[in-house]
């Protein structure tokens, strides 16, 4: 069964990995988007920052939480904790 799961986990990863890549890329483009406009000038620059303001970006939030979503469910179905302290990496220079 931990196989099973294993396995299942390294795919959903590999899914989470290139999908939060693709959003990023999606957010960082916005800005070359607003460059443009900035550029262009006039009613098309403002039909360019609305159409990036009103409809991509929230499709980003959409995707990029969806995504987290679907990487914290991978974490569980791996048995990660990421943000739980190792009891072999906790000790400090003072408990030595």
């Amino acid at each position: 069964m931990k196989a099973t799961l294993k396995k299942i986990s390294d795919v959903c990863k590999t899914i989470f990995g290139y999908g939060i890549m693709l959003v990023l890329f999606a957010g960082g483009l916005t800005f070359f988007g607003y460059l443009a406009a900035l550029i262009i000038g006039g009613e098309t620059a403002t039909a360019m920052c609305t159409f990036i303001y009103k409809q991509f970006i929230p499709i980003v939030i959409y995707a990029s939480t969806i995504l987290i979503l679907f990487g914290l469910v991978t974490m569980y179905l791996a048995g990660e904790k990421a943000l739980t302290p190792d009891k072999k990496g906790a000790q400090t220079e003072g408990e030595k």
